[in-house]
Order: structure tokens, then C-alpha cells, then sequence
């Protein structure tokens, strides 16, 4: 059975993590994702904790967001991070909009870019790539979508899939990860409400209730090099249900 993921950051709103953590461990979770407010400023003895917490309760934390500050300026703290927690993969998240290039060559200097910052990444072992969001697949002047040249200027980036934010930029899912199946090695698993539904949730619904084909998606997912499949919602009103429900539906897919 494929492991399921959960990405720590749908649940900021509902604390403590130690409270969540066992329900996600309840509602058949294996694995979390991490990102920057819960590990940053732990220091080694509070990142021990956290890894012997997780794994008293059947988790595991093998994936986590680092902001691109971070990975460029503080490599030798993400590793010591990445190492206590026993992560195999590291992903820079996020760019700025007052940051992203608005030409192809622009997006294939950022890709180099992030090639560099992954050196010492993948040096000591671990995955390294970048997570997606609409913008990379939203068409530049000229037509392209600045996903082709970020991943040709990292050819070595890795690439964690956020498959409804493709669908939000205007991108074909079923196309991107064809052209990137060698390169994806993580998936974020969430999806889109219905137009003009879930407003207050900011048009995000839980995992197969929503628009995206997910049991189709999977057929396909499933022959890629894929390691870790991460729930996601953005903002839910209600984390049980959405945490509940969307780890029943991906069992089905």
C-alpha cells in the first residue's frame, strides 16, 4: 500500500502539531512534511525530540520546505535539520511575485539558480528540487510557461508536483507530468472545489471531493519514480474532516 503523506502546513491554523499528529497517525497517515515553523529555530535537542515524537506515534518526517534564503545562506543548518529528522528530500517552496522573472530567460537563470543551491544537498544524499505553485505554469509574452525553463536551467532539480496548483495556472496536468516523469519524485495531493464553492476555504476541497481526477491521475503517478504522496489544503475550516477525508479517498484511488 502507498504510504500517505500529510503537508504540516494545511494544519498551522488548528495547534498544537502534537495534537494533530496523532490524529493524522488515527486517520492512517505514515508520513508528514515539514516546513520552516516547525523546525527552524528548534535546536538540536528540540529536533530530536521532535523525531522521537513522530516516530513513537508511526510517523515519519521524510520530506520538508526550506525557503530559498534559507538553502542558499544557512546550508549546513537545513542538513543538520534534514539529518535529525532523517529527511531524504528537500524542497525549495516558493518565489516571491516581486522575485519571478518575467521572461524565459529569466526563469532559466532562477532554474540555475537552484541548481547551485542544491549542490550541497545533493552532495550529502538527499533529493533536492523544487515545489510548484500556479505561477510557473501561467503562459509568459511569448507563450511558454516558465516551468519548461526553470527545470532546463536545474537539470538536475527534482520536482515535487502540486498538481492542482498546475490546474490553477492553466496547465495540463496529464502533459507536465509526461514531460517531467523522469523528475518527479513527490506529489502534493489536494484539490479544487467546484467554481463558486468553498469560497471561505479559498476554492479548495478535500481530497475526492472536488474537480481534479485524482483516480486517473494515479493510474499514471503510479509508473513514475514517485516516493512521497502529501495531502494538502491550503486553508480548511475544518481539519478533521478534511484530514479524514482525504486519506479514505486516496486509499480508493
Amino acid at each position: 500500500m502507498t504510504k500517505l503523506g500529510f503537508q504540516l502546513y494545511s494544519a498551522r491554523n488548528y495547534q498544537p502539531f502534537s495534537a494533530i499528529f496523532k490524529k493524522l497517525a488515527a486517520a492512517g497517515y505514515s508520513e508528514v512534511e515539514g516546513y520552516g515553523v516547525l523546525y527552524n529555530d528548534l535546536d538540536e535537542a528540540g529536533l530530536l525530540r521532535l523525531a522521537s515524537d513522530l516516530q513513537t506515534i508511526g510517523l515519519s518526517m521524510p520530506s520538508g520546505h526550506f525557503s530559498l534564503d534559507m538553502l542558499e545562506q544557512e546550508s549546513e543548518r537545513v542538513l543538520e535539520i534534514a539529518a535529525a529528522l532523517k529527511m531524504d528530500s528537500i524542497f525549495c517552496p516558493f518565489l516571491p511575485e516581486e522575485a519571478r522573472p518575467l521572461t524565459g530567460a529569466g526563469w532559466k537563470a532562477f532554474g540555475e539558480r537552484l541548481q547551485a543551491a542544491g549542490k550541497p544537498y545533493r552532495e550529502a544524499g538527499y533529493i533536492f528540487g523544487w515545489h510548484n505553485h500556479a505561477y510557473e505554469f501561467e503562459p509568459l509574452a511569448d507563450g511558454s510557461a516558465p516551468m519548461t525553463h526553470l527545470m532546463a536551467g536545474g537539470p538536475e532539480l527534482s520536482w515535487e508536483a502540486d498538481i492542482a496548483w498546475v490546474i490553477r495556472g492553466g496547465g495540463d496536468p496529464y502533459f507536465w507530468i509526461e514531460f517531467l516523469k523522469e523528475r518527479i519524485t513527490a506529489v502534493h495531493v489536494k484539490d479544487i472545489a467546484e467554481d463558486g464553492e468553498n469560497e471561505d476555504e479559498d476554492g479548495w476541497a478535500d481530497v475526492g471531493d472536488g474537480t481534479v481526477d485524482w483516480p486517473g491521475l494515479m493510474k499514471v503517478l503510479r509508473q513514475m519514480p514517485v516516493r512521497h504522496y502529501v495531502v494538502e489544503h491550503d486553508n480548511p475550516n475544518d481539519i478533521d474532516r478534511m484530514l479524514e477525508r482525504s486519506s479514505a479517498a486516496f486509499r480508493k484511488f
